[in-house]
C-alpha cells in the first residue's frame, strides 16, 4: 500500500469513527414544536444515565408528554411589564396584605419559630406565599415533569431548564417527588413555588405543607444574604435576597411593599 493510499484509508476510518461518536458528543437538540420531542427523550435519556440518574428518573422522563399549555404560558408572561400599580390591582395585593396579616396573626408561634431560626421576619414570606398560590390555593394542575422536560426542550431556555429537569429527575429517583407530581406552568411545586433545582439546595421537608414550604423560603432567602433585623426594601441590604428569588422587577418590588404593610408599615 502506498503512503498516498494508507493516508487515504486512515482519513475515511477517522470520519467514520467521528460519524458514529457524533450524535453522542453534542447535547440533545432543542426544538420549537411538538414534532422532535419524543426523538429528543430519548437523546436526552441517554445523557441523563451518563450522569447517574437511574431507572426511577429515567422511567419518568420517557412517560412525559410536550406540554403546549406550558410553552403557551411562557411566551406570555405580560403582566411583568405593568407598572407596579397596575401589577399589584391585577395580583389583588389588597387581599394579599389583609389574609397576611390574619395569618401572621393566626399562626404566630410558626412565624416566630421561622425568624428565629433563619432571620426572616413573616412580612416577605407571607407577600411571597399569597402571590405564588394564593396562601396554597392555587397550586397548579399541570404535570411538573412534563413542563420542565418541555421548557429543557425548547430552544428559547435550553441550558436553564436542562439544569431543572436533571434536578427534577434526581428527587424522582430518590423518592422526594413523584412523576406524577403537579405543579404551575413552569413546573414549579408546592405553597410557595419552588423550582427542582432550589428544592435540591433548599427544601426543609413536603413543600405541600405551609411550614415546610415557608422555612425553606426562608432559608432561599438566607442563602442569598438575608440578615436579620435588615430592611428589605429597594435599596436596603435584604432587597437583593428577594431580587434572587424572582427575577422581575414589579415581582421584586411588589413582595417588598405588601412585606412591609403586612409586618407592620405603609
Amino acid at each position: 500500500m502506498t503512503k498516498a493510499n494508507a493516508l487515504t484509508t486512515a482519513t475515511f476510518a477517522l470520519l467514520a469513527a467521528l460519524t458514529c461518536i457524533t450524535p453522542h458528543a453534542h447535547a440533545a437538540q432543542c426544538g420549537s414544536g411538538p414534532g422532535g420531542f419524543e426523538a429528543w427523550k430519548q437523546q436526552f435519556a441517554g445523557e441523563a444515565r451518563a450522569k447517574g440518574i437511574g431507572a426511577s428518573g429515567l422511567s419518568a422522563l420517557m412517560r412525559t408528554n410536550y406540554a403546549s399549555a406550558t410553552i403557551a404560558a411562557d411566551r406570555g408572561q405580560r403582566s411583568f411589564s405593568l407598572s407596579l400599580n397596575q401589577f399589584l390591582a391585577k395580583r389583588g395585593a389588597s387581599s394579599i396584605v389583609a389574609r397576611g396579616r390574619t395569618l401572621k396573626q393566626s399562626q404566630a408561634a410558626m412565624f416566630e419559630s421561622i425568624r428565629q431560626r433563619y432571620g426572616v421576619p413573616p412580612g416577605p414570606l407571607l407577600a411571597i406565599w399569597g402571590m405564588e398560590t394564593g396562601f396554597g390555593s392555587q397550586r397548579g394542575n399541570q404535570n411538573m415533569l412534563s413542563s420542565i422536560a418541555t421548557l429543557a426542550y425548547d430552544c428559547r431556555r435550553p441550558e436553564y431548564f436542562t439544569e431543572q429537569l436533571y434536578a427534577a429527575l434526581q428527587l424522582v429517583d430518590r423518592g422526594v417527588l413523584s412523576a406524577s407530581a403537579r405543579g404551575s406552568m413552569h413546573g414549579e411545586v408546592g405553597q410557595t413555588q419552588f423550582l427542582p433545582k432550589n428544592i435540591l439546595a433548599y427544601g426543609t421537608g413536603n413543600l405541600d405543607n405551609a411550614a415546610n414550604a415557608l422555612s425553606s423560603t426562608a432559608n432561599f432567602l438566607r442563602a442569598h444574604g438575608w440578615r436579620a433585623g435588615a430592611g428589605y426594601q429597594p435599596g436596603e441590604s435584604n432587597f437583593a435576597a428577594i431580587q434572587a428569588w424572582n427575577a422581575a422587577s414589579v415581582y421584586q418590588r411588589a413582595i417588598a411593599l405588601m412585606g412591609r404593610q403586612i409586618d407592620g408599615g405603609e
